[in-house]
């Protein structure tokens, strides 16, 4: 089979599925190759009895405009994550619950923690959206890492756990191996640490009422037949001014451009002929996924609520580093979802299934009590095992990475575009990146078009 279109799209999670849509709003023919057998990307739902859970991209918050302008014109709604309570924290071996986003520490240690915070926010000001690797100092600051960064500034001993504990959820890796720019852009793109970390007024305010991969999925039946699915790009060969075809096992899709929305790391699973420029092939050599799962429990009702918990946790200790409470019905089901990332995930995921359950239930009963370990269902994941994701929940960048490619990670090469969330100035490896990211990859290509 050989098919033709103005633009081939490769990847149909939301980066792709959204370059898509907007092209054939502006009158242009688009074919989507999507290596595997749904879409969404990082998004993906899975079905725990009667429970319906969201093992990729879940939440969404002020701020993040473009994907919740997308979920409304897909008639895709939102309810409130609950945060009503009491949040828990277990470190060094002792619980305790405190209100609000920051736990309740020693006196020093809470200073310690703010003034670290500031200093941060202060840096990561300074540091261009899309363009960090023109922030003053930048090579400076892309040439260390979070850990060696804390240590530089004096960060305590808490400070610097409780940001390991940040490191392990949003890029699914420890402070050692994240360099310090990518930290600092991160956070700049998203606002600062309230807004990426908070409940109420910040990230995870809210989730899709039925499931973040429902805006995959009615993307796609807007694109109808023009999505393939089992068709990975396997080569994509070139020529300026001759246009680019892209061979799948499904056949070849010929094109006047093409974008490319899969994780920078994924980029070098094509074969691409002619070759990419240097800088490009050793961008997606030196771009790895970070590694990060999660667990869900399934209770018969949120009893956490009836003690005056919101279902929200910190632990030091694996596998669970977080908890959140994504049930809807206060009568029921309850529904924990834990985050297990970095060295954590690494040991947790090398498990057989029935230890997996074992440690994670075991977190939970030391954070909730014995009736914890009692839940009506469980599944975990890990996105590392996603063949046609290599990781999440976005990329791990290590030290001198930005400096050294960054300006190439976005740039087209001839009539090759990139997308996805790792592309994006603002909300990277948020679903609103991927929104993002697709939207100006198809302003790039109509321009060239």
């Amino acid at each position: 089979m050989t098919l033709r279109a103005d633009v081939v799209v490769v990847g149909a999670g939301l980066a792709g599925l959204v370059a898509a849509r907007e092209l054939v709003a502006a009158g242009h023919d688009v074919l989507v190759a999507e290596a595997g057998d749904r879409v969404g990307g990082r998004t993906r739902s899975r079905r725990i009895g009667e429970v319906t859970v969201q093992l990729g991209g879940t939440f969404v918050g002020p701020g993040q405009d473009r994907v919740r302008r997308l979920a409304r014109e897909l008639g895709v709604t939102t309810v409130p994550t609950h945060h009503t309570g009491r949040q828990l924290l277990r470190w060094r071996g002792r619980l305790r619950s405190y209100p609000g986003l920051i736990p309740r520490l020693a006196p020093l240690a809470l200073l310690d923690l703010d003034r670290t915070m500031r200093q941060f926010e202060w840096l990561a000001h300074r540091v261009p959206p899309g363009r960090p690797w023109l922030a003053p100092r930048a090579h400076r600051l892309d040439a260390g890492t979070l850990e060696s960064w804390l240590r530089s500034i004096g960060a305590g001993r808490t400070t610097r756990e409780l940001m390991a504990v940040v490191a392990r959820a949003s890029w699914g890796c420890e402070p050692g191996e994240l360099s310090l720019l990518h930290a600092l852009h991160h956070v700049r793109g998203c606002g600062g640490f309230s807004p990426m970390l908070d409940t109420v007024g910040g990230a995870q305010r809210e989730h899709f009422a039925p499931g973040a991969h429902t805006l995959a999925e009615r993307l796609a039946e807007e694109l109808g037949d023009r999505v393939l699915l089992n068709a990975p790009a396997l080569r994509v060969t070139w020529r300026r001014g001759e246009g680019v075809t892209v061979h799948t096992p499904r056949g070849d899709l010929g094109g006047r451009r093409v974008v490319v929305a899969v994780p920078p790391a994924l980029r070098r699973t094509i074969v691409f002929a002619p070759t990419l420029p240097p800088r490009h092939e050793q961008l997606a050599q030196r771009w790895p996924q970070g590694v990060l799962g999660k667990v869900y429990a399934v209770y018969e009702r949120p009893f956490w609520r009836a003690r005056g918990l919101s279902g929200q946790t910190l632990a030091d200790t694996g596998p669970v580093s977080s908890t959140f409470d994504v049930g809807r019905d206060p009568l029921g089901p309850g529904i924990l979802l834990g985050f297990v990332g970095g060295d954590h995930a690494r040991a947790f995921f090398g498990l057989p299934a029935a230890e997996r359950r074992r440690a994670a239930l075991g977190a939970l009963r030391a954070l909730f009590g014995p009736e914890a370990g009692r839940p009506v269902g469980y599944t975990d994941h890990c996105w590392g095992a996603e063949p046609f994701s290599g990781g999440g929940p976005t990329a791990a960048v290590p030290p001198g990475a930005w400096t050294r490619y960054g300006p190439w990670l976005a740039s087209p090469v001839g009539p090759l575009h990139w997308a996805g969330s790792e592309t994006a100035d603002r909300w990277g490896g948020f679903m609103d990146g991927a929104v993002r990211s697709g939207e100006r990859a198809a302003v790039e290509v109509r321009a060239a078009l």
